[in-house]
């Protein structure tokens, strides 16, 4: 589906609740002794694909009137968990099913049956699980066997999906774990987002530098009631909106202390010229001359996408490090946004594991593909408020998987949606 857009945008806006988090907390109340709800305003794809894998784990959970109503695990062997497009659900519940013993099938669709899990798979079956897999490619395949505690070393260069999955699994192995990561480790925050969750369950993990010891035989126990903050990686969208329009815009409803580390886009902005007011729960965003600068992406790496449209208006040169992996999500996003801001006229360079944007004046732009990817696609859509004329996105609906209402919110706030 295309959408027609563009617009000068201002006024308030209400964010969807934290997709990272709500996979957290629906683990942690999963795997826990008693139900649990979870308040939750919306859901994504992505949410819902964890929902789903949890059932078929053995769970059963509702979600209605914006609530999560969860019964723990009666684990089920041999079960098919169809993970979607969403990496976070397979990556987290690879290592959970194994520790339960389940024998499960993971699916995906889109790009996640070729995105990387080679490191996650090696650290499994040396603490035994095997692997049978059904085609060429990463999915499906099926875990057998039921995951030991133990030493567990994984390199911080890769996924912290892969140290989450293990952090949730292990607590419930019978042995005591140690897991050491080598290097230096990526995406830190969102480890922190995943030891608060386990923190709220009742799951004691030590943690020094880059060691975490973990004892065995432990149990979730999730508080009866529990709610899902704003979702930072989506205020982003609108933040940047407000700095680089007309007219402010202000975010509502924010966690102004969360442990997201999306919550860094203010900072990121700032360091570019950006005046944004912190009020509470408000965040408003006012129009601001913006200049290139040098911003560190490792622990923050689902903004490029919408920094880079930043840097596009901003007067110089902006350059992003710590951004290599970004070439295996949804799509390779270093190259998706090169052509994206081509097609409004802007210069970008793609390098190992950098990306730098050559400020300019946006032009008007015709079609711009979205490469199925949903930041993608809401960054193109803020893009088109500082060009001119309509820009057309192919497979706009693609940000369903994470802001199914985005398009509703840019319409709210004056843009122009067809």
């Amino acid at each position: 589906m295309e959408k027609c857009v563009s617009g000068i945008l201002q006024g308030r806006v209400v964010p969807p609740p934290s997709k990272s988090q709500a996979h957290r907390l629906l683990i942690c109340a999963a795997l826990g002794t008693e139900p649990c709800s979870i308040a939750c305003s919306s859901v994504n794809e992505d949410i819902v694909a964890t929902m789903r894998c949890l059932n078929a784990l053995g769970a059963s959970i509702t979600y209605s009137d914006g609530m999560f109503a969860v019964t723990p695990v009666n684990a089920t062997k041999g079960a098919m968990l169809d993970c979607g497009e969403s990496g976070s659900t397979l990556r987290f519940l690879m290592s959970v099913a194994a520790v339960l013993g389940a024998d499960a099938t993971f699916v995906g669709a889109g790009k996640l049956p070729q995105r990387p899990m080679g490191d996650l798979c090696n650290v499994l079956a040396e603490h035994g699980i095997s692997f049978e897999k059904h085609s060429a490619d990463e999915l499906p395949v099926t875990c057998n066997g039921t995951l030991k505690g133990g030493k567990y070393t994984l390199p911080g260069n890769i996924s912290s999906q892969y140290l989450t999955g293990l952090l949730f699994a292990l607590p419930l192995a019978k042995e005591d774990s140690l897991i050491e990561v080598t290097g230096n480790m990526t995406s830190a925050s969102y480890i922190a987002m995943t030891l608060d969750a386990l923190r709220v369950a009742g799951i004691k993990i030590e943690q020094q530098g880059n060691i975490f010891r973990i004892k065995g035989g432990q149990q979730y126990a999730m508080p009866s009631a529990i709610s899902v903050e704003g979702d930072w990686s989506s205020a982003a969208f609108w933040v940047v909106a407000g700095v680089t329009g007309k007219n402010p815009i202000t975010v509502c409803g924010m966690n102004t202390d969360s442990l997201q580390g999306d919550s860094g886009v203010i900072d990121h902005l700032r360091s570019m010229g950006a005046f944004i007011d912190v009020n509470g729960d408000g965040v408003v965003a006012m129009p601001s001359h913006l200049f290139g600068a040098e911003l560190d992406c490792t622990d923050t790496p689902d903004l490029l996408p919408i920094l880079s449209v930043v840097a596009a208006v901003a007067q110089g040169t902006t350059v992003f490090t710590g951004v290599g992996r970004l070439r295996f999500k949804e799509s390779d996003r270093l190259e998706a946004m090169r052509q994206v801001l081509a097609s409004f006229g802007i210069a970008s360079q793609v390098g190992e594991d950098t990306f730098t944007v050559f400020g300019g004046e946006p032009v008007a732009s015709g079609i711009v593909n979205s490469f199925g990817d949903h930041r993608i696609a809401m960054s193109a859509a803020i893009m088109s408020c500082v060009a001119k004329g309509m820009t057309t996105i192919d497979n706009g609906a693609c940000v369903a998987k994470s802001y199914p209402t985005f398009f509703d919110d840019f319409a709210m706030l004056g843009g122009l949606v067809e």
